[in-house]
């Protein structure tokens, strides 16, 4: 009995001993041993990857891309894999790429092959997720700036939630909007991807839906569910996988309202003076609106003068040529001319680049103007903007040519699985439109054919009501019973 007593209390002190080392082995290896950058995972047939930077808000370094692009190509060809599912840790999907990093290579001639090259290996990826002929799930459950957008705007399904942030804000560190935003954002309604392009506005959480940036839009809380019932199905098409993030859509606590402040006269506003092909006509037609009599539009006028204000002339400039080119062109097409802008940036086209990225990301001088050089629109001329766009441009002679390494293939079209287009009303309106008729519609039977061709999406009703209001006229036949709609073709500024 006495050895038996001794030995028990021998055994429990060895099994504290070997607790204790065990957790001080533990201790030791979590403060020594980083945790992976990107996290992948197999659920059945679907292939996740979750960018796991958390206190960088998942910003893009080199490291994450290659990790990204080997596993995204290889997923790309698997025939096991049938949905890819992309999200973040923490409180952002993606903020952007490390351009800290990118400006101290581009300021040095013997690692300045470097800073281009990071742009190569980003936009590659960009296209290679946009070329995917299986659907592809972004979840954009937080900030999604930048390179974020990178990699959310080629999915087929991109999902905002409440804690959804997005925008493209570039022009605020001497920088343009790229990855692809040349191409996406100018395929928005109207002005909208103009405006987001050179103020850099934020956008957030329905909103974000609302303005077709994303295709759905779910609680966050629902996320992992969602994951659940899209693991479930058994090699799904993308109608299917429409069907079922559509079964978690969270429904506006207002019917009939907006998230999003950039509707109605604001935006018939925003759509008037973002429509110049200059950035001087989109100022003064801003000079104009402070003065307009309607309190939403003079205030709206006011605050994006400051915003343009504070942005570097240049980038505003190259920025707005950019996207009107992107109109035309498609994916890779846009990204190859994004690509050469930011070499040329990195070649000394502009220094406005390197005083940006120090003012804002770096000295966190909010709100301040950065140095900017030239400091006045009036001084960006045209031979300055061509050195960021000719093929002679002594900037761009000894950038390499866009390369990447798969087997190109079709870019999806970006608003398939979004809200119906404007550009899509008016088609219905015009009789153009493939499932409209050859005689005159009314707004109820307008309403009724989008909520038939979408299966009633979440928000299509409030969508075309709102395009109808803004951008239709009443035709009335006097009979007392219709009241037809027509679409006025030109943008017209509310009296």
């Amino acid at each position: 009995m006495l050895f038996s007593m001794f030995s028990r209390k021998g055994m429990s002190s060895c099994a504290t001993r070997r607790t204790q080392a065990i957790t001080r082995h533990i201790m030791t290896n979590s403060g020594t041993h980083e945790q992976p950058l990107v996290l992948f995972e197999s659920q059945l047939s679907v292939r996740t990857f979750k960018l796991n930077r958390p206190a960088k808000l998942n910003s893009l370094n080199e490291s994450m891309i290659g990790l990204l692009q080997s596993k995204i190509e290889f997923w790309r060809n698997s025939e096991l894999c049938s949905v890819i599912w992309g999200s973040g840790e923490g409180r952002a999907f993606c903020a952007g790429g490390d351009v800290e990093t990118v400006v101290q290579n581009a300021s040095s001639p013997e690692t300045r092959n470097k800073a281009i090259e990071f742009f190569n290996k980003e936009f590659a990826l960009d296209y290679l997720l946009s070329t995917l002929d299986k659907p592809y799930i972004a979840i954009m459950d937080g900030i999604t700036m930048g390179g974020g957008v990178g990699l959310s705007a080629p999915a087929s399904f991109r999902v905002a939630t409440e804690k959804t942030v997005f925008a493209m804000p570039e022009t605020k560190i001497g920088y343009c909007p790229d990855v692809g935003a040349s191409h996406y954002l100018s395929r928005l309604d109207g002005e909208l991807g103009t405006y987001l392009a050179l103020t850099g506005d934020i956008l957030t959480g329905r909103a974000v839906y609302e303005h077709g940036l994303a295709t759905h839009y779910i609680p966050s809380r629902r996320v992992p569910i969602l994951l659940e019932s899209i693991s479930a199905l058994d090699n799904p098409t993308f109608d299917q996988v429409n069907d079922i993030i559509e079964e978690h859509r969270s429904e506006p606590e207002q019917p009939d309202t907006f998230a999003s402040p950039l509707v109605g006269p604001v935006r018939a506003a925003l759509d008037f003076a973002f429509r110049q092909d200059n950035v001087e006509g989109i100022v003064q037609d801003l000079d104009a609106l402070v003065e307009h009599r309607d309190p939403s539009i003079s205030q709206w006028a006011s605050k994006t003068l400051e915003s343009l204000h504070l942005r570097s002339p240049t980038s505003l400039k190259v920025a707005l040529r950019a996207i009107r080119h992107g109109k035309t062109q498609s994916v890779i097409e846009a990204l190859k001319m994004e690509y050469r802008i930011a070499a040329a940036l990195c070649n000394g086209a502009s220094p406005d680049f390197e005083a940006g990225v120090k003012s804002v990301l770096m000295e966190k001088k909010k709100n301040q103007r950065p140095n900017w050089s030239p400091a006045t629109l009036e001084e960006v001329t045209d031979g300055i903007l061509d050195m960021f766009f000719r093929a002679d441009s002594p900037h761009l002679e000894s950038v390499p040519e866009f390369k990447y390494s798969f087997a190109p293939g079709e870019s999806r079209d970006y608003m398939e699985y979004a809200l119906p287009t404007e550009y899509a009303i008016r088609d219905m309106v015009t009789g153009e439109h493939p499932n409209g008729g050859d005689t005159g519609i009314t707004i109820d039977e307008l309403v009724s054919s989008f909520e038939n061709i979408t299966d009633s999406k979440m928000g299509v009703r409030e969508k075309v009501q709102e395009v109808a209001a803004r951008r239709c006229e009443l035709i009335d036949n006097a009979d007392g019973n219709r009241v037809w709609l027509k679409w006025a073709h030109n943008v017209k500024l509310p009296e």
